[in-house]
């Protein structure tokens, strides 16, 4: 393959075709390549399908359909951009070189939506500033909700995993044409993104894909056996009062399946009830399971972490002392684990009922995630955000998807000051991004932060001071984690 370099528009050959992209300022970007033919019709639920070639030169020079179909007015920390059309299996190419075969280490994206929604479009995932320090950088798009992940007797299951895969194999076959290496493929996401990272890490069908991981907020939906998918169907079935299958379900509308999608949740279904699982067959077996017990990623270099307050600005009404201890047992807190978690965190039972809520879906599994590894040697960097926001609504916080600008290095990205106030610390957007690109290039994030190990549990600490410390999670790990 090669590249046709003119002042402005570069062109590189893919392997289904020619694409033409722009220049940027530390190196140029090509958008909505398409990695599969468009999921619909037939091929609404089934596993993605390479693209079909094509030979004139194809424009990449703005970003391609989303997956999303959420209404404009939608709020959410991360602008997420949802753009109208069928080919929403397609992948953004940021570049520091389109050199052939220049060899620069590549970090593919996978964006969070709680795998219902969220854009590979965004602008939080520009990948200039990676560009900038030698780093090729691919987002790419996914099915979300029912045509990705909702378990249908006559589909393919996980197809929103099948599709993350695909487009690894894309980058396989075609990253050394704008100048990346396969070799050297790291892969991360934030939030359902992370989720995403420790499902590939947990899928034999992804392994030799990418050589190492980093898990921003990961969430999965737990629990996560097959039946409690089918019981989300199931459920669903007895909503509609009709068959749902990928057939009955081919022609819906959009707005129509996003209608469904809304059913689907219920108080007895999971959260996260759209999302990976384990069928037995792409994914052997739950993910927490293949991380913590099993063998899967064991050779995988992995950074991890969190925010302090992930969900602590989620509103919870009506929650009062007897309601929230009720709320922590349901959690699998004993009386003693209880009394631990309500002596070691302060504020009204609301904001207690939050942070339970942000330890259980990020901090604790995380952290048991951490401590595995660390028993088994398994190459592994633990990081916190604590970096309080001063924004309206969030202040006092370091809240879910803050740390994304810092690490992107993109801190005058549309929304960030709504997310963080003004003037957030750019010296520690320096420090977090200098970590993400180290390891994405070395391995090894450096800059004195050596890997978790058990027992020390060395932790980086994003704060306006920048630091590690031992232990700094204790307390979550006694209440939440077995010892």
């Amino acid at each position: 393959m090669t590249t046709i370099t003119t002042s402005s528009q570069p062109v590189v050959h893919t392997s289904a075709g020619p694409v033409r992209g722009e220049r940027r300022p530390h190196g140029a970007r090509f958008l909505g390549i398409p990695y599969a033919q468009p999921p619909v019709g037939p091929l609404r639920f089934a596993a993605p399908v390479p693209p079909e070639p094509w030979t004139d030169v194809r424009d990449a020079t703005a970003y391609g359909p989303t997956a999303q179909r959420r209404p404009l007015f939608d709020v959410t920390t991360i602008p997420e951009p949802s753009i109208p059309g069928e080919g929403t299996l397609n992948l953004n190419v940021f570049t520091p070189d389109t050199t052939p075969g220049a060899g620069h280490p590549v970090l593919v994206w996978i964006h969070g939506g709680g795998f219902l929604a969220g854009s590979a479009a965004s602008p939080w995932y520009d990948g200039d500033s990676f560009n900038r320090d030698g780093i090729v950088v691919v987002s790419i798009g996914y099915r979300l909700g029912i045509e990705g992940f909702l378990h249908l007797p006559d589909a393919p299951d996980n197809r929103g995993v099948r599709d993350w895969i695909a487009a690894l194999e894309w980058v396989q076959q075609n990253i050394a044409s704008f100048g990346g290496d396969p070799r050297k493929v790291t892969i991360a996401g934030q939030s359902a993104g992370g989720g995403a990272v420790q499902t590939l890490l947990a899928t034999p069908a992804a392994r030799g894909l990418f050589r190492a991981a980093i898990s921003a907020s990961g969430a999965v939906m737990q629990p996560q056996d097959r039946e409690t998918a089918r019981t989300v169907t199931r459920r669903l079935a007895e909503h509609t009062r009709s068959p749902v299958t990928a057939a009955a379900l081919e022609n819906v509308s959009d707005a129509e399946l996003l209608v469904l999608q809304n059913a689907s949740a219920s108080p007895d279904t999971p959260q996260l009830a759209l999302a990976p699982f384990a069928d037995g067959r792409l994914i052997p077996e739950p993910v927490p399971d293949a991380l913590t017990t099993g063998d899967a990623g064991a050779d995988i270099p992995l950074m991890l972490g969190f925010t302090a307050h992930e969900f602590n600005a989620a509103p919870q009404p009506d929650t009062t002392a007897e309601s929230l201890r009720a709320v922590l047992v349901a959690l699998g807190l004993d009386e003693a684990g209880t009394h631990a978690f309500i002596e070691t965190y302060d504020g009204e039972p609301g904001e207690l009922h939050s942070q339970a809520m942000t330890d259980t879906v990020f901090r604790a599994p995380g952290l048991a995630i951490a401590e595995a590894r660390a028993r088994r040697n398994r190459p592994t960097w633990l990081y916190e955000f604590r970096l309080r926001s001063t924004a309206p609504g969030f202040t006092g916080l370091a809240h879910h998807c803050t740390d994304l600008p810092f690490a992107f290095d993109l801190l005058v990205a549309e929304g960030v000051t709504a997310a963080l106030g003004d003037h957030p610390p750019q010296h520690l957007a320096d420090t977090v991004h200098a970590a993400w690109t180290a390891f994405i290039r070395d391995l090894d994030p450096g800059n004195d932060w050596p890997p978790y190990t058990a027992p020390q549990r060395e932790t980086r600490i994003w704060d306006t001071t920048p630091h590690t410390v031992s232990d700094p999670l204790h307390r979550v790990r006694t209440i939440w984690c077995a010892p």
